[in-house]
């Protein structure tokens, strides 16, 4: 049976049409379901009427957060188009590659992105480039939608069409780009409907809209429900706990990845938030240390973990609030509508509490990556997703990410799994931040090397963190050497560019 893809903005605009949509805190705009559902009638209208774009074709954007990457989003849909969200903080010769990958037909930019998306326009050969102020102020973005005629029909479209394509990282070689269809959308929202998600619902969106965590966990779903998205265009500890400890936004969910979560704890405003309005903040991305997350839980915010990547939807693994405190540093267990199983080199499942690898299945898993029929090829078994994450599941069925298979390292035979190493530095008073890598060894094959930023008045030493941990830590996973550092590499999500620390460390 097929079933067709709804527009879910056009829907709230028919059913409660001045119920709030988005607040964007850089332009100090805001707009009701009705309101966003003409733009994006009016941006539909002129990318079809004026940049020949039909059902099928990619229209990529270039944007800090703002409320004209979703109007993009949802007119793409009204045409049948593809939506391709960029990372800004990708060279130009990064960017040209992804738009010469997916074959975008239009490109749209904020302006501080003017150069870069006419750069690329160039190279893949279209004159079709759209630049936003993003403060509705006079544009080439507001001039066309002014002259255009809003038409609310969606494209005849079906579940199982793609509806964007999101490129991962890349911190290793070229990204891949995964096919996001309408199903994994729908599915994806439908599965937080256990984390209280309703018209009442406030998502604070500080995460980059061109991340799935930004734009999926919990933005679309919160406008799928009829709820309100609070944008902020980029992430600034500060500002972000004054929005939370402020009534009037009433935030209630919010994604974070653990460095946000890190810094905003070291905040001088973090024990002044009140934070007993939030009703689901989830932190993701990465293994989080668990001094950070009891930080969280001595002021009273009942961080929740979970698990997901771009190909997952991203929901994958959820742990429930009421669990959070019981088995902290778990990420859950799978989400309604998602299967998974941690299998070993050969593929089979591996006993309860052995580490392997985390595989997914299920309707809010990619299927394919555009144009990469290779990786179609290595990336799937049975329609089972390789994660490439190793896992873990305990006796009670709730499951821990242990690391990223690529980042561990092997010592003396031994597998070490660096965020274990990191979640003991973390405990040691005065380190800011903390990351480890393996580094080649004559005599064990790898060594870890841990990279340290220290606050600016610990006496921290090499001797004394080596110390510390080989009081918590097996012997083969000490850190041989310890190197200390102004500031550790991250990408736009902050998740830690453990390529760039091996490239940069490996010789020491």
């Amino acid at each position: 049976m097929t079933i067709k893809a709804y527009d879910w903005i056009a829907g709230h605009a028919n059913q409660t049409p001045n119920a709030p949509a988005i607040e964007d805190l850089y332009s100090k705009r805001t707009f009701t379901y009705a309101q966003m559902s003409e733009r994006v009638g009016r941006l539909a209208d002129h990318l079809g009427t004026n940049c020949n774009i039909e059902k099928g074709d990619r229209v990529a954007i270039i944007s800090y957060n703002n409320p004209e990457m979703l109007e993009l989003q949802f007119a793409c849909q009204r045409l049948g188009a593809i939506f391709v969200p960029l990372n800004f903080r990708l060279t130009i010769p990064e960017l040209e590659y992804i738009a010469g990958d997916c074959g975008a037909k239009a490109v749209l930019a904020d302006v501080e992105f003017e150069k870069t998306a006419r750069a690329v326009a160039n190279t893949i050969g279209t004159e079709h480039v759209i630049i936003t102020n993003s403060d509705g102020t006079d544009s080439e973005y507001e001039t066309a939608l002014a002259a255009a005629t809003p038409f609310y029909t969606c494209a005849e479209l079906t579940l199982d069409d793609c509806a964007t394509i999101m490129y991962t990282s890349g911190t290793t070689g070229h990204p891949k780009g995964a096919v996001i269809t309408y199903s994994m959308a729908l599915f994806n929202a439908i599965n937080y409907v256990g984390i209280k998600l309703s018209p009442d619902s406030v998502q604070f969106t500080f995460m980059p809209l061109f991340h799935t965590g930004g734009l999926n966990v919990f933005t679309l779903p919160v406008l799928h429900a009829g709820g309100k998205v609070i944008l902020t265009r980029a992430f600034d500890a500060g500002e972000v706990l004054g929005v939370i400890n402020d009534a009037r936004y009433g935030v209630t969910h919010f994604l974070g990845v653990p460095a946000m979560l890190l810094f905003m704890s070291q905040h001088a405003d973090f024990n002044k938030t009140d934070f007993s309005r939030l009703v689901a903040a989830f932190v993701g991305g990465a293994p989080v240390p668990v001094p950070v997350l009891k930080a969280w839980l001595n002021v009273g915010a009942n961080i929740q973990q979970g698990f997901g990547m771009t190909e997952t939807g991203p929901s994958c693994l959820a742990l429930m609030a009421g669990d959070a405190e019981r088995k902290i540093g778990s990420t859950g267990k799978p989400v309604m509508h998602v299967e998974v199983k941690i299998v070993d080199d050969d593929g089979e499942e591996v006993p309860t509490g052995e580490v392997g690898e985390l595989w997914a299945k299920g309707p809010t898993i990619i299927k394919s990556y555009w144009n990469k029929p290779e990786a179609n090829k290595s990336n799937f078994t049975d329609g089972w997703l390789h994660t490439g994450d190793a896992a873990r599941v305990d006796e009670d069925g709730f499951y821990f990410i242990v690391d990223r298979t690529k980042d561990m390292y092997i010592s003396g035979g031994e597998n070490v799994y660096p965020a274990e190493v990191e979640n003991i530095l973390y405990q040691i008073d005065g380190v800011i931040e903390a990351a480890v890598i393996g580094i080649e060894d004559t005599k064990w094959g790898e060594t870890g090397c841990a990279i340290v930023v220290a606050a600016e008045q610990a006496t921290l030493t090499e001797e004394s963190i080596k110390d510390y941990c080989a009081e918590r830590l097996a012997k083969f996973k000490l850190p041989k050497s310890v190197i200390f550092t102004d500031i550790i590499p991250r990408n736009a999500t902050g998740k830690v560019l453990k390529n760039v620390l091996r490239d940069t460390y490996s010789k020491n």
